[in-house]
């Protein structure tokens, strides 16, 4: 494997991890919890679920990375199979919403259905479409108050299955909504077109991150001494609901911070054993996103002497140790399960039934 291409997957086994801390921690943990851990799972709420989306961004640019050898009918076929990746991930999504309302993929489809008619443009405007899905986003708050349609005390969507809440839900206020979580896809698209190969690429991406990520926090600390009113102070630490401007500010720097990193250590450690068997399990995100979701919530929740049916509603809290030893224990899994389907084929089994379907 080539060593910017193992960079790119270890982080996107680092975003998988993250994403089973996430889940296992909002259904099974206690968020009142505030332990040192418990701070700790709680970070990773925000940034785990936009670096994913950042790299699904580049996993598209990279996909399409040939620009001056591609024909127009290159880039026609090219695009076609992005919309038909886009289709299915956004009806898997909705059936899978079903079993987990939180699902992402769906939105996943309406990012990629957005990207392929941007992914030939030259990448400036990525940047400029992303600016403008973050000023929509903001302009609707002003319009229409984020909690509609919301029952936040069970994180139940009350009218999802309505036109109407289904368009509001999708576009605007739902978990990962195409407003504003489309900036981080097209940020994506636009570090995907970037020469990961180059040091100078590497380090002016984690620097630049790291400026908006420090001045963020530098913002939100100094706020704590400035007289401002509830509403401001609410904005200006705003955590994933509702996703305002110091979110994502903060969630692009970290995203920019982790991915330069990621892609620097490759360099020395793509030789080694381990390193390919994680690279593998970033390969197969979307396998073990849906694992996690069906086959780990159910087994945590028989561990814990309940039914799936009832995790929602359980009033029993697991500690953060428990949380965090398990989503460790669930990955490590993961890795092993990557490692010996991979012996044999090249794409998870889900990444074998979307390319199957979309070609």
């Amino acid at each position: 494997m080539k060593k910017r291409i193992i960079g790119f997957d270890l982080a996107r086994a680092y975003a998988i991890f993250g994403m089973f801390i996430v889940n296992f921690n909002m259904v099974f943990g206690n968020h009142d919890d505030h332990s040192t851990l418990g701070k700790l799972l709680i970070l990773f709420s925000g940034h785990s679920s936009t670096v994913f989306v950042i790299l699904a961004g580049m996993g598209v640019a990279l996909m399409t990375n040939r620009l001056q050898e591609y024909t127009s009918k290159d880039r026609k076929m090219l695009r076609n199979t992005i919309l038909k990746r886009a289709a299915f991930l956004f009806l898997f999504g909705m059936l899978f919403c079903l079993w987990w309302p939180a699902d992402i993929l769906h939105f996943y489809g309406g990012y990629m259905s957005i990207g392929a008619l941007l992914v030939f443009m030259d990448k400036k405007y990525y940047l400029i479409t992303a600016a403008i899905a973050i000023i929509l986003f903001h302009l609707l708050l002003l319009i229409i108050p984020f909690e509609t349609g919301w029952n936040f005390s069970t994180l139940e969507y009350r009218d999802f299955y309505t036109v109407s809440g289904f368009l509001r839900n999708t576009l605007y206020n739902g978990w990962n909504s195409i407003l504003p979580w489309f900036a981080y896809f097209a940020i994506g698209l636009y570090l995907g077109r970037l020469d990961w190969a180059l040091k100078q690429t590497q380090q002016m991406i984690f620097s630049i991150g790291l400026i908006i990520y420090l001045m963020v926090k530098g913002f939100r600390y100094a706020s704590t001494f400035m007289d401002i009113s509830t509403e401001t102070r609410e904005f200006i630490n705003a955590d994933y609901i509702p996703p305002v401007l110091p979110f994502i500010l903060n969630t692009i720097g970290f995203g920019m911070m982790l991915i330069a990193g990621f892609m620097f250590i490759s360099q020395y450690i793509s030789e080694k054993k381990w390193t390919a068997d994680l690279a593998r399990a970033g390969q197969m995100t979307l396998t073990h996103y849906v694992s996690h979701l069906s086959i780990g919530m159910v087994v945590f929740a028989l561990l814990q002497g309940e039914n799936y049916s009832d995790l929602m509603s359980h009033k029993t809290w697991v500690s953060p140790l428990g949380v965090f030893l398990y989503s460790i224990g669930f990955f490590i899994l993961s890795i092993y399960f990557s490692k010996f389907w991979g012996k044999k084929f090249k794409q998870g089994p889900l990444e074998m039934m979307m390319r199957k379907i979309s070609g």
